[in-house]
């Protein structure tokens, strides 16, 4: 396993968030409050401050990771340390684009927390940030993380990067 067991204490959740932190390759203090993990641009997995455990249902409690706009109940937190400066149309990756390493790992990490928190594989229930307001109803602010794959231009929309991560996870879930 990549995560510790003691990343991943008892809760009840439901749904895994990807993200990326718009800043650089490196997990900061700052990043570490708002995600559980986060994987830095060689792939490395870091945990972010608060416990998994603030965030499971029925209710966030204090010092949760404020990940998601009205959808952190319930929610893991799981970002990729990248894009700063990025410009979603015309695409500009920014000086620190999201790695092929970083989806890769990113998709292992989402597999190992699907199989300890029994969360299906589905659109409703691994997303990215970009996804969370067609495919829940919640209404986000502009958010597109991940909607481009710097690595991989040939996916450019919310829907084809989620469904290729799901894809991935559900895949590597397989193997578990």
């Amino acid at each position: 396993m990549t995560i510790p067991a003691d990343w991943m204490p008892p809760a009840k959740l439901s749904r895994v968030i990807l993200h990326w932190t718009a800043g650089s390759h490196k997990a900061t203090d700052f990043d570490r409050q708002h995600y559980h993990v986060l994987i830095e641009g060689d792939g490395r997995v870091v945990k972010g401050f608060p416990s998994i455990a603030l965030n499971s249902e029925p209710k966030v409690k204090t010092g949760y990771a404020a990940h998601t706009r009205n959808c952190n109940t319930g929610s893991i937190g799981l970002s990729l340390c990248s894009m700063a400066g990025a410009i979603e149309r015309p695409f500009q990756p920014g000086s620190h684009p999201l790695t092929k390493a970083q989806w890769e790992m990113g998709s292992t990490v989402a597999a190992e927390i699907c199989k300890r928190y029994s969360i299906p594989v589905t659109a409703k229930t691994v997303l990215s940030h970009a996804e969370v307001q067609v495919n829940l109803g919640i209404a986000q602010r502009g958010k597109w993380d991940i909607a481009v794959l710097p690595f991989d231009r040939f996916f450019d929309t919310a829907r084809e990067c989620g469904d290729r991560f799901r894809a991935e996870t559900a895949a590597k879930l397989a193997r578990l």
